[in-house]
């Protein structure tokens, strides 16, 4: 199976909306548990009307910000076709990372630009305000009310494997095009994830190559296959994407450009869910199977229950963990769970 087969035929639909000059974010969007393209979202921004003249003229309109801090640019040789993941064995990743001036990225994309099969060059997750200052004036989205984070992404024909994050997203693209194969999250089964300790940036990864699935090796990828959506971006599209979903992400040109807004919606003062999966691995995953299904119906009954009943026999004064939580209920939590530990 090609790259040019997967998955076109086999992939889900997904929404589409063409955004006017009138077009205005709003809940429909911002709060949709499944991902849309927003055809032009972007389009009026003064770094995509540069890209439509060259990526040249994008890549110098973004230079007249750059603050001079060095970033991280990760190198792969050419045998990897781009793709971020782990040598055979396992022992590390098949990319290394390195320090640069954004400058010189921009130049190591160039070079392998002129070659018939480029190595990689690639800038993951980098903030926008720190990198570009003033960028963000006349190149942003209007989305005060759910204190997104703004970051940048650059690189060449890079392949990102199939991964998750927490935050909502939207990620718009500025220059060159990208795709993204996106996997609902109950498909997780189906996905084949690596090591959750040892990952490229923080996030487990699929091991499947979506540009060329081993059905062999991962057989039940074929199932995955049947609910993914892909979804190809232009200079100026952005594309939703709920919290939890599954993206692969591609960069199909020499040089690809992506600005992303995070934000989550849930207060500041909650923890990562992240961190309740590893405990769980700790002091749950080995238990005896009657204790274990004991604890899922605890966890169903506090965590997952929303139903204000559970509690309404507690007096509201001593309800402590199980009341409503708040920056003061959480910091109680947290010192409590501290203590343990520190046993």
């Amino acid at each position: 199976m090609n790259s040019e087969t997967v998955p076109r035929q086999t992939c889900a639909s997904i929404q589409v909306i063409d955004c006017g000059s009138r077009f205005v974010l709003d809940e429909k969007v911002l709060l949709s548990n499944e991902p849309i393209l927003l055809r032009n979202l972007v389009s009026t921004w003064p770094v995509v009307e540069k890209a439509r003249i060259s990526s040249a003229a994008a890549v110098a309109y973004l230079l007249q910000f750059y603050s001079g801090i060095d970033v991280v640019e990760v190198q792969g040789d050419a045998s990897i076709k781009g793709r971020i993941a782990y040598t055979e064995d396992f022992k590390q990743l098949n990319c290394v990372a390195s320090k640069k001036a954004l400058h010189e990225v921009f130049a190591d994309i160039d070079t392998a630009a002129q070659q018939i099969e480029p190595p990689l060059c690639y800038m993951g997750t980098t903030a926008i305000n720190t990198l570009l200052p003033g960028f963000s004036d006349t190149n942003k989205l209007n989305l005060d009310s759910r204190n997104a984070s703004a970051f940048m992404w650059i690189g060449n024909r890079s392949c990102v494997p199939a991964h998750f994050d927490l935050p909502d997203n939207i990620a718009c693209n500025i220059v060159g095009r990208r795709r993204f194969t996106l996997f609902p999250p109950d498909q997780l089964p189906n996905l084949y994830i690596g090591p959750l300790d040892f990952t490229p940036a923080g996030q487990a990864i699929s091991l499947v190559d979506v540009r060329c699935p081993d059905l062999e090796k991962f057989p039940k990828y074929s199932l995955a296959l049947q609910a993914a959506k892909v979804v190809e971006l232009e200079p100026g599209d952005a594309l939703f994407l709920p919290s939890m979903w599954w993206h692969n992400v591609e960069g199909l040109e020499d040089l690809n450009i992506l600005v992303n807004y995070w934000w989550r919606q849930s207060p500041a003062f909650m923890g990562s869910p992240a961190d309740v999966l590893e405990m769980a691995l700790l002091s749950m995953r080995d238990l005896p199977e009657s204790q274990k299904h004991a604890w899922k119906g605890l966890l169903d009954y506090y965590v997952f229950n929303n139903s204000p009943d559970k509690v309404e026999h507690i007096p509201e004064h001593v309800r402590g963990s199980v009341g409503e939580l708040n920056e003061t209920l959480a910091r109680k939590i947290k010192a409590k769970v501290l203590a343990r530990f520190n046993r």
